[in-house]
């Protein structure tokens, strides 16, 4: 029997990452992996491919709304929606690619099967052979999968998952999507942008409901003008399918039974932790009403030696706080005193113009009696959107009333994505409107649009609104 001083089962962002740290530290390591290739969700079914097809659609409907307004002059764009999944594949493929070459850069061995535990300390890896490998330190990172609803069981082919709404061989007549948040509105995007209808059914009042009401607001304000529909508010309550026709049955808000016909239903009512199998009860670890395994700050389960990391803890189901809590277990491990502070994770929701934000809401201040003071910016008053023709959205700035501490940020804008990382390094240092506000940002560029909005909280001082 092998052994290491730690055994990751899981190869998504927190568990390559995590392996890769503890490589770099010194431990002996194992990375274990069901799957042909390794990257799990996000780089093989999710946000990587997701993004690819996200650039397509955007270059597409900019080639066919856009090009005229800045003077280009083509014939009418055709789609080749073939070579757009061969695309999104290629990218796939030489991200994950990457991913095998750091595992042998820091000789770590990747084990090929499915890994579950057989004691604290042995982990069985069922692949071509089974066999077992002893580790000091076992880190749980197996992921998420889509939520299947019981009246909305997928077949893979009309009623489907953001899986198999990644590889499509066609583009939809109507997608009909159930679920407004992050992933039901960027796949619903990209098949709105090549030409088809998209219907956006929420059981929430408004979408992307866990980020700031204002930002969902502005946003569906934006998809709108594209031709995405949204029916909010809505219950729904059976989906059936006959041949190439699917039902979505619901109930609004008035109580009144509807019914929307397309060729396809996306089901993207969020992700549950992926942890059936992994032995858990031979260890004596249990999981909540979701699947999720408890953890201690530390990330440690209920067996001190076996850490959960990612999807199948609590909080936010991102990649890159897989990756933070990766290395903070490997740090942990090796006798370091590392630090996650998870008020400051960003969300990110990649539409066009793109959602970012970090810190509180405006909702959860209010909720908690926290005085605060509002600023906002619009981007259509910002020379480098009017440039671009990228005027939908606007930056708030949240603060202390006292302090004048940042508190939150929330942007809807081109480029918010990237945006947002001057907020989140601003806030990790306790930063105030005014610190934000008396720094130098670059002109013309989408960035002074937090500058204007930090100014706007600070005493509505902002120049250009």
């Amino acid at each position: 029997m092998s052994s290491y001083d730690v055994v990751v089962i899981g190869s998504g962002p927190g568990g390559y990452v995590s392996a890769i740290r503890c490589a770099q530290l010194g431990m002996k390591t194992a990375l274990v992996e069901k799957y042909a290739t390794l990257g799990g969700t996000c780089l093989n079914v999710g946000c990587i491919p997701s993004k690819a097809l996200l650039d397509s659609s955007e270059h597409y409907h900019a080639a066919v709304h856009s090009f005229e307004s800045h003077g280009i002059q083509i014939d009418p764009p055709k789609i080749d929606f073939a070579k757009m999944i061969e695309r999104k594949a290629g990218v796939v493929s030489s991200t994950c690619d990457g991913i095998d070459y750091l595992m042998n850069k820091n000789n770590i061995d990747v084990l090929r099967g499915f890994g579950s535990l057989k004691d604290k300390n042995t982990v069985v890896v069922a692949g071509d052979e089974t066999t077992e490998v002893s580790a000091k330190h076992i880190i749980l990172a197996t992921g998420s999968k889509p939520i299947e609803l019981p009246f909305a069981k997928f077949d893979k082919e009309r009623v489907i998952s953001s899986t198999e709404a990644l590889s499509l061989k066609e583009v939809p007549k109507h997608m009909i999507v159930i679920g407004g948040g992050v992933i039901g509105l960027e796949l619903g995007s990209v098949y709105k942008r090549l030409g088809a209808e998209v219907t956006i059914v929420e059981y929430a009042k408004g979408i992307i409901p866990t980020m700031d009401g204002a930002m969902g607001k502005e946003l569906m304000r934006s998809l709108k003008k594209i031709g995405m529909k949204f029916s909010l508010s809505t219950k729904v309550s059976n989906v059936t399918r006959d041949g190439d026709v699917v039902t979505v049955t619901a109930t609004n808000k008035k109580g009144e039974e509807v019914t929307f016909e397309g060729d396809y239903c996306l089901v993207a009512v969020g992700r549950g932790a992926y942890t059936a199998k992994l032995g858990l009860e031979n260890v004596g670890i249990e999981t909540d009403e979701r699947g999720r395994i408890a953890v201690n700050d530390h990330l440690q389960t209920a067996v001190p030696n076996i850490y959960a990391i990612g999807d199948v803890v609590r909080g936010a189901m991102l990649a890159h706080k897989a990756e933070e809590e990766g290395v903070f277990v490997a740090e942990s491990i090796a006798g370091e005193k590392p630090h996650i502070n998870y008020n400051l994770i960003p969300g990110i929701v990649y539409t066009w113009p793109e959602v970012a934000a970090v810190g509180k809401t405006e909702e959860e201040l209010k909720e908690a009696g926290v005085a605060y003071k509002s600023g906002s910016f619009p981007m259509r008053a910002l020379g480098r959107s009017r440039a671009s023709g990228d005027i939908d959205g606007v930056v708030k700035v949240l603060a202390d009333q006292t302090t004048d501490e940042v508190l939150g940020v929330h942007i809807v804008a081109a480029r918010a994505a990237d945006i947002i990382m001057e907020a989140v390094t601003a806030m990790e240092f306790r930063a105030s409107a005014e610190d934000i506000a008396r720094i130098c940002h670059g002109h013309p560029t989408y960035a002074e649009a937090l500058k204007e909005a930090a100014l706007a909280a600070t005493a509505n001082r902002a120049i250009h609104s």
